[in-house]
């Protein structure tokens, strides 16, 4: 395997106080293509793709209502629920806290090291939420968890991307076009529901959402519960039918 190079952002650590200095702690080739990078700056981490920041320790409101918003719109804290993306597992913790004891959770990452720097030099901030016991981990496409188990989840949350593409992994897109949009309808129970996050708005996503069958709610949250300078989206999709 040839060796990643650092992302070209990071400044040069003689021109930065050490208490902003950034340390470069690891990187991880994403299949297809591609680097994730680990950095930290004082108490700041940020996982990035090449020199785009994909998540940060600081922001997380957003990935929060991702499972907060889709837990309401259900009305329920019990059943089964698949994460795409453990990322800092900010979906994850909240996800734990907004549904009950008789709960399960799925979450499927694909990236290895992800999920080493889970339970290494990110564990303070994930907490115990790999160790719940409603929690299942797999490390995979989640993708492919989708399509082997029609009619297999009440809520499905995706964080795979920066948006409704594959920027990270061109292969992705199997999730977002129309074809794969209907298996995730089809692994949905009936009166489950999607939920996308996306660091952008998407027209044309939410009419591709509507051919696939479903009903479509659009929110606009803060990427930081405070400073609602950066806003980012989350769609709820619905799937019609009596649980």
């Amino acid at each position: 395997m040839a060796a990643i190079s650092p992302p070209a952002v990071q400044p040069r650590l003689a021109e930065t106080p050490a208490h902003e200095r950034y340390e470069y702690i690891d990187a991880a080739q994403i299949p297809g293509g591609g680097a994730l990078h680990l950095i930290r700056q004082g108490d700041f981490f940020s996982i990035q793709f090449d020199d785009d920041e994909l998540m940060g320790s600081h922001v997380r409101h957003s990935e929060q209502a991702l499972a907060t918003l889709a837990c309401a719109h259900l009305g329920r804290t019990d059943g089964r629920v698949l994460i795409g993306g453990l990322g800092m597992g900010f979906t994850l913790g909240a996800t734990l806290a907004a549904w009950g004891p008789d709960a399960r959770v799925v979450v499927v990452e694909l990236v290895p090291e992800v999920v080493t720097w889970a339970r290494g030099p990110l564990a303070h901030i994930i907490g115990g939420s790999l160790s719940d016991p409603r929690v299942t981990l797999e490390v995979g496409d989640v993708h492919d968890a989708i399509v082997r188990e029609p009619s297999g989840f009440d809520a499905i949350l995706l964080d795979v991307d920066n948006g409704p593409d594959g920027l990270v992994q061109l292969a992705n897109e199997r999730l977002y076009c129309d074809w794969g949009l209907r298996a995730t309808y089809a692994a949905l129970r009936p009166s489950g529901v999607l939920a996308i996050w996306s660091a952008y708005a998407d027209a044309d996503f939410v009419a591709r959402l509507e051919r696939a069958g479903f009903s479509v709610e659009e929110f606009t949250i803060p990427a930081e519960e405070y400073n609602d300078n950066v806003q980012h989206t989350v769609w709820l999709a619905a799937k019609p039918g009596h649980a």
